[in-house]
């Protein structure tokens, strides 16, 4: 990350009280204009606030900002790493036991094998599996 001048620094203020925020940018409320937003603070940086503007915001939004450009990561590697941390047997059986497996329609132990592997990904376990790993 380049260092950031203080000329590239703007003035923000947030305010916020339960479900209600005041947000400003040098001194102008914005918050009507945002969906939300992220304060990020790594030490020996400047914070840095990002701003997620509401679909219903103002088409035309003018002001200083520090634009940082990226990609989105390429899932792969990721997806690789997981599949590949999986025991066999261990996943066989938990689809076999899945209640949503005997649909009888068409690649039914397919569809429920990805079902299975989308709740692992995101940290879904059944019940029975946390019972057989504590029990």
């Amino acid at each position: 990350m380049t260092p950031t001048t203080p000329s590239e620094l703007r003035h923000v203020r947030i305010q916020a009280a339960g479900p209600v925020v005041r947000l400003e940018i040098d001194g102008h409320d914005i918050a009507d204009h945002v969906a939300s937003y992220q304060l990020q603070h790594t030490a020996g940086q400047p914070p840095e606030v990002l701003l997620l503007l509401r679909p219903t915001a103002d088409p035309v939004w003018e002001g200083t900002a520090r634009v940082v450009v990226g990609a989105d990561p390429d899932p792969g590697p990721a997806a690789a790493a997981f599949l590949a941390a999986l025991d066999p047997a261990e996943t066989e059986r938990a689809v076999l036991d899945r209640h949503d497996l005997q649909d009888g329609g068409p690649h039914e132990f397919v569809r429920a094998l990805l079902l299975q592997l989308t709740e692992w990904a995101l940290g879904k376990r059944q019940r029975a599996e946390l019972e057989k790993v504590e029990g």
